[in-house]
C-alpha cells in the first residue's frame, strides 16, 4: 500500500499547482519493513545455531543435512497454507515461523538419533531405519499432536489480538505438522540414501567424550535420586513454590512496548482560543523540545493544529484534537531512546507550561491498532443522564486516578469550560414579523459558517475539472466585537440587536455518548509500571466512586486494558481446555491415566521456568510471552512422552520401575537435550531484542528459554522419579 502511494507521488506533484510541494513526512512503513527484516534475520541466525548444535551432537554433516532439509520444506508448506487462507508475510507470521525453527528439527533429530542407536547395536542400515522409525512412530505422533493441541487457546481470542495471533499459531502448527510428515517419509529415505553406516567421525570426539562424561554424572545423580525420590521431589517443590511467590511480581501487559523512534504528543491550550494564538504556543513548546532533546537525535518535528476543514477527513485518523486550541506534535527520532525522551518531556513540559495539558498518544502502528485509536490504554467512562453530578464525580475520580503510582497523562477528554455566546431571542418581536426562531438560527448559520452548511454550491474549474465550493458568508475580519455581531442582518428586515441579546457562558467543545447516554471520558497512561498493576488500582478507585453514582448511571472501564483482561481470561480457559485435551490424548495413547499424569507432571516445571525467565529479564506476562508459554508446554510434553514411553518398553522387557526409569533417563538424555537445546539456542536471537521492532517478540523467546530450561530438568529428573515412585507403589 505504501509503495503504491509513493509510486503515485510523481503524478500528484506533476498535477499540483505551481509552487506546491508534496513531500511525505512520516512513514511507518520503514519501521514495519525493518521489523520484518529483523525477524527474518533472527530466523536465519536461529537456523544456523540450531544446525550447528545438531552437527555437534551427531558429528555427521550428512545427518545434519538431512535434519536441516526439513526446515525450509516445512516453512514453505506453512507459507503456502497461510497464503491459501489469505494471510500475508508480516511480523506475526514470520515470528511464528522463527519460533517453530527450533522444533522443526525435533522429529528428524529424534528419528536419526534413534537410527544411530540401532546401528550401534550392530544392525544393518535398512533394519536400523525400520526399527528406529517403528520405535518412535507413536511417541512422535503423540508429541507432535500435543504441540499442535496446545495452540487451540488462541482460537478463543477476540478483538485485535485474534487477528494478530491466529496467523501466528497457524504458522507454527502447519510447520510442525509438516515436519512430522517429513520425518515419517522423506527423512528415512534420505538416511538410506546418504548415510554411511559405521562411519567414524573424529572431529567431534572431544565433544562426544565430554557428553558421555556428562551422561555418566547425570546417570549417577539420577540413580542417587531414584533411590530416595524425596531428594528430587523436595527441590522440585521448592522451585514451584518460588515461582508461585514470584508470579504476582512479574506483572501483566497486553503487548510489549515497541520503540518505533517516534513520539506523538498532544498539547491542549485554553478552550476557545484562536488558532493563531495556539500556533504561537506550539512554537514555544517546540523550542523547549529542541532544548531538551539533543539536536543530533531529532530528525523531524511536525505540528498538526486544529481539526480539518472537512469533517470527512476525520474518518481516516485517530486524532483526539477537538478544535483550534489543541493539536499534536509529532517527533521523529534518529535514536532508539523514545521511552527515555518521553519521560523527560513529560516531566519538563508540565513544569515549564503549567497552564497547558500534555499527554502522549501511541505513536507506532501496532499500539495504535491495539488501542482502537484511543489516546491511552485505560479509558474510564462516567456514563448517565445525570450530567451535573456525573461531571463532579468525573473530576473527583480524575484526582484520585492521578495519585496512583505509575498512572500518568490523566486527563478528561471533554472540555467543559469553552467560552460560549448565547443568543437570547425575543420571540414576541419575531412573531410580530411572522418570523420563527428557526428562521433566525438559519440566517445566523449561513452568515457565520457560510451557505455550504445547508445549501452547498459548486463551481467546476474548466481547466482542471476540480470542483470548488462557492461559499457566501460574512467576512471573519468584519466581526471583531459584540457590536459587529449584533449588527448582522437577520430575517432580511432587522438587525440582530433589535430582536435578541448576547450573553456569555460556558459549554462543552464536544459531547460524546455511549449507548445513547452522555459520557465523560477519563484517559490514563502508564509509565514505569505494568498495565495490569495500574489497572488493578484503577478498578479499586472506580469501585469507590461507583457507590456515589445515582441509579441508572455507571462508571465503565474500557480501552486496551479491557482487551487485555478479556484476552487473559480467554487464554486461561483455553489453556485449561488444551491441557485437558492433551491429557485425554495421552490417556488414549498409553491406555493409562497414570502414565498420562506422569507425563503432565513436567508441565508445572515448565510454568515455573517461564515465571523465572520473565522475572529475571524484567519482562511481564503479555500475549507474546503467553504464546511462548504455549509452545513450551507442548515441547515439555513431547519430551516427557519420550521418557515415559521408553520406560514402559523397559518394564515390558522385565525391568523393575526404578531400573526402567533410570534407563529411560539415561537413554533418552541425548534426544531430550538435543530438542531442548535446539529450541533454546534458536530463541536466543529473538530474546535479545536487538533489531528494530524486536521488542514485540522478545517476551516470546524469553518465556521459551526460561520454561524449557526448567522443564528439561523436570523431564530428566522429576518425571523419572515420579514414574518410579508411582509404578513401584502400583506394583
Amino acid at each position: 500500500m505504501v509503495n503504491q502511494v509513493k509510486n503515485l507521488l510523481p503524478t500528484l506533484r506533476a498535477s499540483a499547482p505551481k509552487g506546491m510541494n508534496i513531500q511525505p513526512l512520516f512513514d511507518q512503513s520503514f519501521f514495519v519493513q525493518a521489523a520484518v527484516d529483523n525477524v527474518i534475520h533472527e530466523g536465519l541466525i536461529a537456523a544456523f545455531l540450531t544446525g550447528s548444535l545438531i552437527l555437534l551432537f551427531l558429528g555427521s554433516w550428512r545427518s545434519t543435512l538431512i535434519v536441516l532439509i526439513s526446515i525450509p520444506i516445512s516453512i514453505l508448506v506453512s507459507l503456502t497454507m497461510l497464503y491459501a487462507l489469505g494471510h500475508t508475510l508480516n511480523i506475526m507470521t514470520l515470528g511464528g515461523l522463527s519460533l517453530a525453527i527450533g522444533i522443526l528439527v525435533d522429529d528428524a533429530t529424534v528419528e536419526i538419533e534413534n537410527v544411530h542407536r540401532n546401528l550401534g547395536q550392530g544392525k544393518s542400515l535398512l533394519q536400523a531405519i525400520l526399527d528406529g522409525a517403528e520405535q518412535i512412530a507413536t511417541p512422535a505422533l503423540v508429541a507432535t499432536s500435543c504441540i499442535c493441541i496446545v495452540f487451540l487457546p488462541v482460537a478463543l481470542l477476540d478483538g485485535p489480538a485474534r487477528y494478530l495471533f491466529i496467523p501466528f499459531a497457524q504458522a507454527v502448527v502447519f510447520a510442525v505438522a509438516t515436519s512430522y510428515w517429513l520425518s515419517r517419509t522423506l527423512v528415512p529415505l534420505l538416511v538410506k540414501t546418504l548415510e554411511k553406516p559405521h562411519q567414524e567421525h573424529n572431529w567431534n570426539k572431544g565433544f562426544l567424550s565430554a557428553f558421555e562424561a556428562f551422561r555418566t554424572r547425570y546417570s549417577a545423580l539420577l540413580l542417587w535420586g531414584l533411590a530416595h525420590p524425596r531428594r528430587i521431589l523436595i527441590p522440585a517443590l521448592a522451585v514451584l513454590m518460588s515461582a508461585g511467590f514470584l508470579a504476582p511480581l512479574v506483572g501483566r501487559d497486553f503487548f510489549p512496548s515497541v520503540d518505533a523512534g517516534q513520539i506523538r504528543m498532544h498539547v491542549k491550550d485554553r478552550p476557545g482560543q484562536r488558532i493563531e494564538d495556539t500556533e504561537r504556543t506550539f512554537a514555544q513548546v517546540e523550542d523547549e523540545i529542541r532544548r531538551v532533546i539533543p539536536k543530533q537525535e531529532i530528525e523531524l518535528i511536525t505540528n498538526n493544529i486544529g481539526v480539518p476543514a472537512e469533517a470527512y477527513n476525520l474518518a481516516f485518523g485517530d486524532s483526539a484534537t477537538l478544535g483550534p486550541s489543541d493539536g499534536e506534535i509529532l517527533i521523529s527520532l534518529k535514536s532508539r531512546k523514545t521511552a527515555e525522551h518521553t519521560r523527560t518531556l513529560r516531566a519538563d513540559l508540565q513544569e515549564k507550561f503549567p497552564d497547558l495539558t500534555f499527554y502522549f498518544q501511541p505513536a507506532d502502528i501496532v499500539s495504535q491498532i491495539l488501542s482502537f485509536g484511543l489516546p491511552a490504554p485505560i479509558n474510564v467512562r462516567v456514563a448517565g443522564y445525570n450530567k451535573a453530578e456525573n461531571l463532579a464525580i468525573a473530576r473527583g475520580l480524575m484526582e484520585d486516578l492521578k495519585q496512583i503510582p505509575g498512572a500518568v497523562d490523566v486527563h478528561m477528554h471533554q472540555d467543559t469550560d469553552a467560552p460560549q455566546l448565547k443568543v437570547e431571542v425575543d420571540r414576541t418581536l419575531l412573531a410580530r414579523q411572522n418570523v420563527t426562531q428557526a428562521n433566525l438560527a438559519d440566517d445566523l448559520l449561513v452568515s457565520l459558517s457560510s451557505n455550504t452548511q445547508v445549501t452547498p454550491n459548486y463551481w467546476v474549474d474548466p481547466t482542471t475539472g476540480i470542483p470548488y465550493f462557492v461559499a457566501v458568508q460574512t467576512p471573519t475580519q468584519a466581526i471583531s466585537n459584540f457590536a459587529d455581531l449584533l449588527n448582522l442582518p437577520v430575517t432580511g428586515k432587522q438587525l440582530l440587536r433589535n430582536v435578541a441579546t448576547l450573553k456569555r457562558g460556558q459549554a462543552n467543545t464536544v459531547v460524546n455518548h455511549y449507548n445513547i447516554q452522555p459520557v465523560y471520558d477519563l484517559f490514563v497512561n502508564v509509565q514505569s509500571r505494568d498495565l495490569g498493576g495500574v489497572s488493578g488500582e484503577v478498578k479499586a478507585v472506580i469501585a469507590k466512586w461507583q457507590k456515589k453514582m445515582a441509579p441508572g448511571n455507571t462508571i465503565l472501564l474500557r480501552g486496551l486494558v479491557d482487551s487485555m483482561d478479556s484476552s487473559f481470561y480467554r487464554l486461561a480457559w483455553g489453556f485449561a481446555a488444551a491441557l485437558m485435551l492433551v491429557f485425554l490424548l495421552l490417556v488414549v495413547n498409553f491406555q493409562s491415566f497414570t502414565d498420562a499424569a506422569i507425563i503432565i507432571a513436567a508441565l508445572p516445571g515448565a510454568m515455573a521456568g517461564i515465571v523465572w525467565g520473565l522475572f529475571l529479564t524484567h519482562t511481564t506476562f503479555n500475549v507474546p510471552s503467553l504464546m511462548g508459554a504455549i509452545m513450551t508446554l507442548g515441547v515439555a510434553t513431547a519430551n516427557s512422552v519420550l521418557i515415559v514411553s521408553f520406560a514402559n518398553e523397559r518394564m515390558e522387557e522385565g525391568d523393575d520401575a526404578v531400573t526402567a526409569a533410570f534407563q529411560a533417563g539415561r537413554t533418552r538424555l541425548r534426544p531430550v537435550m538435543m530438542t531442548a537445546l535446539a529450541m533454546i539456542i534458536g530463541m536466543i536471537p529473538m530474546s535479545l531484542a536487538l533489531g528494530q521492532g524486536a521488542e514485540q517478540n522478545a517476551p516470546l523467546g524469553r518465556a521459551v528459554i526460561g520454561g524449557l530450561s526448567v522443564a528439561t530438568l523436570f523431564t530428566l529428573f522429576f518425571v523419572p522419579a515420579v514414574f518410579a515412585l508411582v509404578r513401584r507403589r502400583k506394583s
